[in-house]
């Protein structure tokens, strides 16, 4: 296989690791958009979030507090930001599920995310609420 983090769970691609077990492994980012920028990944292959098989993202998500916990105190953060890119529009480039943990440490830290705020149209917000209720997942 093809993929950059198969590599790197297979030890052809050297990591600085952060956490492993036998199903995940959480490493630093080589672009360290802010300083303790961790990847964290299931061991096994799956393309993104929408092809994550339920149990694997229990453990992948079940170990996201205890590391945040774990950067905060070591680095002396004073925040985190969690991030999953999904698919391409999404931002996602590497093709293997993955969790971005993104150390803050304040507004000077290079890293700048915003969402754009606007009066809420409420009825909108209910229709839009009731389509997702009634799409059934596709498996």
């Amino acid at each position: 296989m093809d993929c950059l983090f198969c590599k790197i769970v297979a030890g052809e691609i050297p990591a600085s690791k952060v956490y492993e077990d036998e199903q995940i492994l959480a490493f630093l980012d080589i672009s360290q958009a802010t300083p303790g920028h961790t990847l964290v990944i299931p061991k096994e292959h799956y393309r993104n979030i929408f092809d994550l098989d339920p149990q694997v993202a229990q453990a992948l998500f079940g170990q996201v507090p205890g590391l945040a916990r774990r950067l905060k105190q070591a680095l002396g953060a004073e925040g985190i930001n969690v991030i999953n890119n999904s698919e391409e529009v999404a931002g996602q480039t590497v093709f293997h599920t993955h969790i971005h943990l993104l150390p803050r440490f304040g507004q000077e830290d290079g890293l700048d995310i915003r969402f754009q705020t606007q009066e809420p149209d409420f009825e909108h917000l209910a229709q839009l609420a009731q389509k997702i209720r009634e799409t059934t997942e596709e498996v």
